[in-house]
């Protein structure tokens, strides 16, 4: 490694993840006459456009060309996102690349009473062209401007919205799968957005197909989405293709050896790669609830965060998941996919393959017992815990069993879904480049969580299709649904989900009939009830329901993400106080929690699903007070009250 790299490297190293904002008088060192460090030798192109000297290289030909990276110098920053959670307001400005001889300085202005006052001057991280505020005791309750600059004139304007607390819906829209291939703006997405007007905007990945080129592919995806990026809160997490993969099995950050498919697991790109990805799209999130990177440094991100009442756990569905290459036999053309219909499912379902990894199943497990200042909770991810696709690539292209999906290995599938029941949590994904509905199965059909993936924001690169091989709808469908194959069925790995919509592609040659688009989740905090939408990249939201997909929308109630048949009562609750406690069942005999929640009202009976020994624990924000421990009752007029004050 040359002496220049090695500086860089440690020079940037210490602006990297949530350190200390450096102070206003903070110099920069010029950047070297040889240009901004690359990764290296072995990977001479790997972020070339924003590397090297890279204001020297051509602009790429061909047909879908990212945009150019010199651009006139007043619009150097080219986009900003933003969190906050509990009093932390967190933002990320992108900028275009600089020329040697710029200053390296990014400064943040809010606007109070009318004046614009500098809070904070950071170093642009390298590599990747980043720069990453963090303003403490942030008060939540009021919306305030703000602006990123760089030298006299570039600046990107935009909105620190209050949290809304005081509104009973509140809206995040689910979008993943950007296709590169498509490039230019997206104003028929934009327009819907703005009118829409969510409270939260979710990226679940793919935000860019640039592969080796993230810098460039980022800034493209900011340009198309900042006109509603720069007012409201956003989640954006990478998945495989923004970190240069086809398919990523992570196996806890080891070096992938297999170019062909990563399927032996781990990354293909330098470790500094990786975290330049992840510096750029999440660095913005509140803060990892486990901070401990995994093998060769590459960080984690997984967290939660809280907007209206609403609490979302942000996983990383492919930091720590097994590659199923030497692992499992494979059972098809290459390791991830089967087509052996008289394969026995449980022959992959191996002791020692991981799916979110044991930090990730400790966070959820305690994320979902601490309710501090939440009525409804959901988990956001990269994609799904089943294989809901048929058709692969091609409208006639049969594949039994993707691997890639979060289907596999189904014992930890198992185990997430059960942690999200216990939450009553809906899980929200994408990746899959089919929208879809379905009520997971984890013992029986039904008695899990509800999912939904939204579809490809725009499907160039990959389309999916359901379509059952007998063309028969499952057992209970869904009454009057417009589609034909709802109901109960067996994934290609055996898991059990139950239809209720589906999104396929007319005519994937067709740019209107791609089945692209994006969803909207609407969660009413005093009905309990969540409200799935699911509108076309093409259609008009000002036209009302119509203009969604068919089957949509689909409104649930928050309990049924537990569909676990109740047989029996526990004493009915009724609470003193304006705001229901925390209330959290667990069985004696087995020591297991059932579920937690804050129930809606009072009086609040709590069901359980077997006769047997009891305890009820409750709290204003997490279960921390025994207030009974009895025998469950088989009708539920005969157990008795309590009357809880809190």
């Amino acid at each position: 490694m040359s002496l220049t790299r090695r500086w860089w490297l440690k020079f940037t190293s210490l602006l990297l993840g949530g350190s200390p904002t450096p102070p206003v008088s903070a110099q920069v060192q010029a950047v070297p006459a040889a240009g901004v460090p690359d990764f290296g030798p072995e990977f001479p192109n790997l972020d070339s456009l924003a590397t090297g000297d890279w204001w020297k290289r051509p602009q790429p030909k061909g047909p879908n060309p990212p945009p150019p990276m010199d651009v006139p110098r007043h619009e150097v920053v080219a986009f900003a996102l933003y969190t906050q959670e509990r009093g932390v307001l967190k933002i990320t400005a992108q900028l275009y690349p600089l020329r040697p001889d710029e200053d390296r300085m990014v400064r943040l202005e809010l606007e109070r009473n009318g004046e614009w006052e500098e809070v904070s001057r950071v170093a642009v991280s390298l590599p990747g062209w980043s720069a990453h505020f963090r303003v403490s005791e942030w008060d939540s309750t009021q919306s305030m401007p703000y602006r990123v600059r760089h030298g006299e004139t570039a600046l990107f304007e935009g909105l620190i919205r209050r949290d809304p607390l005081d509104k009973d819906e509140i809206v995040i829209a689910n979008m993943s799968c950007n296709s590169s291939r498509t490039t230019g703006l997206r104003p028929e997405i934009i327009e819907n957005l703005k009118r829409q007007d969510p409270d939260l905007l979710f990226f679940a990945g793919d935000q860019t197909y640039r592969h080796t080129e993230h810098t460039a592919g980022w800034i493209e995806f900011g340009l198309q989405f900042r006109e509603v990026l720069k007012d409201r809160p956003t989640i954006t997490i990478p998945d495989d293709h923004d970190v240069g993969h086809p398919n990523l099995w992570g196996e806890n950050g080891k070096r992938s050896t297999d170019r062909k498919g990563n399927a032996d697991g781990g990354y293909f790109y330098p470790a500094e790669y990786v975290n330049m990805v992840q510096r750029q799209q999440t660095w913005h999130l509140p803060d990892p609830v486990d901070p401990t990177p995994v093998e060769r440094g590459i960080t984690v991100y997984f967290t939660r965060m809280r907007v209206g009442g609403i609490d979302f756990a942000i996983l990383e569905d492919r930091k720590f998941k097994s590659g199923p290459l030497g692992k499992i036999p494979q059972l098809g053309p290459r390791p991830d996919h089967i087509n052996d219909p008289s394969y026995d499912p449980q022959s992959i379902d191996l002791p020692g393959l991981q799916l979110l990894g044991e930090r990730q199943i400790t966070f959820l497990h305690d994320w979902g017992q601490d309710w501090t200042g939440v009525e409804m909770k959901a988990v956001l991810s990269q994609t799904a815990f089943c294989g809901a696709v048929h058709m692969h690539g091609g409208e006639n292209d049969r594949l039994l069993a993707d691997l890639d999906c979060n289907g596999w290995p189904q014992s930890g599938r198992n185990q997430a879904l059960v942690e999200i029941r216990r939450a009553r949590a809906v899980h929200l994904c994408g990746d899959q480049h089919l929208a879809v509905v379905v009520k997971h199965g984890i013992d029986e059909f039904g008695d899990g969580p509800y999912g939904f993936t939204s579809p490809a924001l725009v499907n160039t690169i990959y389309g999916r299709w359901w379509h059952p091989l007998d063309e028969q709808p499952g057992p209970h469908p869904v009454k009057d649904s417009p589609l034909p194959w709802t109901g109960d069925f067996r994934d290609g790995l055996g898991n059990r989900i139950s239809m209720l919509a589906y999104a396929n592609p007319p005519k994937i040659q067709d740019e209107k009939q791609r089945a692209d688009g994006y969803g909207l989740v609407r969660f009413n905090r005093s009905t309990r009830e969540i409200k799935f939408e699911c509108w076309p990249r093409f259609s008009d939201s000002s036209q009302g329901d119509q203009s969604q997909f068919p089957g949509w929308p689909i409104t649930v109630t928050q309990s049924a993400n537990d569909g676990r048949q109740a047989t029996h009562w526990l004493p009915e609750l009724h609470f003193a106080g304006a705001r229901p406690p925390v209330v959290q069942i667990i069985a004696e005999s087995t020591g297991e929690i059932l579920y937690t929640v804050r129930p809606r009202e009072t009086p609040f009976q709590p069901c359980v699903y077997a006769a047997g020994l009891y305890t009820i624990k409750l709290g204003p924000d997490q279960p921390d007070q025994i207030m009974l421990t009895g025998q469950a009752a088989g009708e539920s007029s005969a157990v008795g009250t309590r009357t809880i004050r809190m």
